[in-house]
């Protein structure tokens, strides 16, 4: 391990981190990179709303519980609006940049995870260095990225040439890292139950009915958790809790990730193969690049491939999926990716390649 960094993580001010709010990605995104910044011995200092479970060197309020009720009212808080034009997030931003600039201190960086939403945070302090740690959306401003998967990069690169894909360029500051999980959060079980899985929001992009349609052909139970209107003919459970989360995954035949859209990651892919569970997904994006087809689960892009890989996941190694998930995934294995990404980042205040506007900043600030 290098430099011994101080990291300002802004939370999304619409949850707390608590394991409550855990069904939000980025939530638990931030509070296990707190997790895992703090073990590898670093300062992190969380800004965010009144209730925090997650490790930090300084926990800092910037939100009152009032305030985030009123913005969530009466939708589920992974409905909450992202529109940074509203007072809520003006405020916020304001609060948290505002913090962050009375305990800054050189080669300090600030990790932002609500893409263009936190945008005027960076804006408020262009002396520093601002990174997006978990970039699986499509709003990005800095020059400094964290991508969930290589899939999504190449995504982005090429949306941000307007229609012009041949005039994409890398970027030498950008780089992936995976999602990363909590081994002990998802328990393995090699005795499954008779009965699939669909857990996540219940929109048509996320293919929940393509699970739906499948397990009603074969004549097999499906158990569906998420937000959203649940399809007839299921077992619902709603929105689950991290342990009933895990067990489900841990004793299901298969789970079913069918995202339509190109997926940036997919968390649900991995938790479900941390349990020794194989995974029945499309054949694009993230899951290229997560999913071993035929082996940690199957790739499909038909309706009979579907069927196929719902029939065929008894007979994959369920010893062999949890160990390789939770050897890519688990936060000690991630957490030295982030530390070797920082550390390069740390370059810029020394012999690094400077940029324009960026170069004047850093040797300013220095």
């Amino acid at each position: 391990m290098g430099e011994k960094l101080r990291l300002h993580v802004t939370a999304l001010p619409h949850t707390h981190t608590t394991n409550e709010y855990l069904s939000c990605a980025y939530t638990a995104k931030v509070i296990n990179f707190c997790r895992m910044m703090m073990k590898r011995g670093h300062e992190v200092f969380l800004y965010g709303g009144e209730q925090n479970e997650a490790p930090c060197t300084e926990h800092i309020v910037c939100v009152s519980e009032a305030d985030r009720a009123a913005h969530v009212g009466d939708k589920h808080f992974t409905s909450a609006s992202f529109n940074y034009n509203l007072p809520f997030w003006q405020q916020a931003n304001a609060k948290m940049a505002s913090e962050i600039q009375k305990r800054a201190q050189k080669k300090d960086l600030i990790c932002v995870i609500g893409g263009w939403a936190q945008k005027p945070i960076a804006d408020a302090l262009p002396h520093m260095i601002t990174v997006e740690f978990g970039v699986g959306y499509g709003g990005t401003f800095t020059n400094k990225r964290v991508f969930e998967s290589y899939a999504w990069m190449h995504t982005i690169y090429g949306a941000e040439t307007h229609g012009k894909p041949h005039n994409a360029d890398g970027n030498w500051w950008d780089t992936v890292i995976p999602g990363y999980l909590d081994p002990e959060m998802f328990p393995v079980s090699l005795t499954k139950h008779d009965y699939f899985l669909f857990i996540g929001r219940l929109i048509d992009r996320k293919g929940y009915n393509i699970a739906v349609e499948v397990c009603k052909e074969l004549g097999k139970k499906l158990v569906v958790c998420g937000q959203g209107e649940p399809p007839p003919g299921v077992d619902y459970r709603g929105v689950v809790g991290p342990e009933e989360r895990g067990k489900l995954m841990a004793y299901a035949q298969a789970v079913f990730v069918p995202t339509i859209y190109v997926e940036p990651f997919g968390n649900v892919n991995i938790e479900a193969q941390a349990c020794g569970t194989p995974v029945i997904t499309t054949d694009w994006g993230a899951f290229t690049e997560t999913v071993e087809d035929g082996v940690t689960g199957f790739r499909c892009r038909n309706f009979k491939e579907f069927k196929e890989a719902a029939e065929n996941a008894k007979l994959l190694n369920r010893v062999y999926i949890a160990e390789r998930a939770r050897s890519m995934y688990s936060l000690e294995t991630i957490g030295e990716k982030y530390d070797n990404y920082f550390q390069r980042l740390l370059t810029l205040w020394e012999d690094g390649w400077y940029v324009g506007r960026e170069q004047s900043l850093i040797k300013e600030a220095a």
